[in-house]
């Protein structure tokens, strides 16, 4: 079973950056895709970025520029940089975790295993 420890969340003012990190545990295979989902207030679950074991990857188009995701393949780790943080970034962030590589498009129901969610505040 696919477990995902995520952290990094936080309060930062519109402009500034944090870091969120996932690690997942319980999958033996290089070959999985990683992402990032965010869920702001009274909103729907929308898609921010993933990324594949096969270097590909894919942002939506609000965090293109801004964000970055990355991973560390041995460490089984996703990050996601975000800068120039604006007050709509203001979200739940999920990550989440899909044997296999699914990175043309961003789309949660290609993802089976997902974290608990990290808080990202951002204040104007």
């Amino acid at each position: 079973q696919v477990q995902l420890v995520e952290s990094g969340g936080g309060s930062v003012q519109a402009g500034g950056s944090l870091r969120l990190a996932c690690a997942a545990s319980g999958y033996r295979s290089t070959r999985y895709s990683m992402g990032w989902f965010r869920q702001p207030p009274g909103g729907e679950r929308e898609g921010v970025a993933v990324i594949a074991t096969d270097d590909n990857r894919s942002y939506a188009d609000s965090v293109k520029g801004r964000f970055t995701i990355s991973q560390d393949i041995a460490k089984r780790t996703v990050y996601l940089q975000m800068n120039s943080l604006k007050p709509d970034d203001t979200a739940m962030y999920y990550c989440a975790f899909a044997p296999g590589l699914w990175t043309r498009i961003i789309r949660g129901s290609d993802f089976g295993y997902w974290g608990q969610g990290t808080q990202v505040t951002v204040s104007s």
